[in-house]
């Protein structure tokens, strides 16, 4: 399948009935799985407004095989946001908020547990 492979919710747009996607940068073959765990796991889905994970999720008819893909998939990407957020931390070119990198620490504890 085609993918955004960017899940950022900024990239998204829903004008009430249709959802359109407005940045292709990442784009490609990609799996629903991933998709989905791309826009879970992004930190623009939990750093301000938080997305209600289980609400959106529940909107897809996922195979069992679907299901441990993303599951494995979200353990992935939380891990590669904590070391993108240590990075942007470290730079002190900061471009998230305080305290995210403990708050995607207490993340990834979750997924893994």
């Amino acid at each position: 399948m085609f993918g955004a492979g960017d899940g950022n919710l900024a990239n998204f747009l829903w004008d009430g009935r249709t959802v359109r996607i407005v940045d292709f940068e990442d784009s490609g073959r990609s799996d629903r799985a991933f998709e989905l765990a791309e826009i879970t796991e992004h930190v623009a889905s939990w750093a301000e407004h938080p997305l209600d994970v289980s609400s959106f999720l529940g909107h897809f008819a996922l195979t069992r095989a679907e299901q441990g893909r993303l599951r494995e998939y979200r353990r992935l990407l939380v891990l590669v946001w904590l070391f993108l957020l240590l990075c942007d931390e470290s730079s002190g070119n900061r471009r998230n908020p305080l305290g995210a990198v403990e708050r995607q620490a207490r993340r990834l504890r979750d997924l893994l547990g």
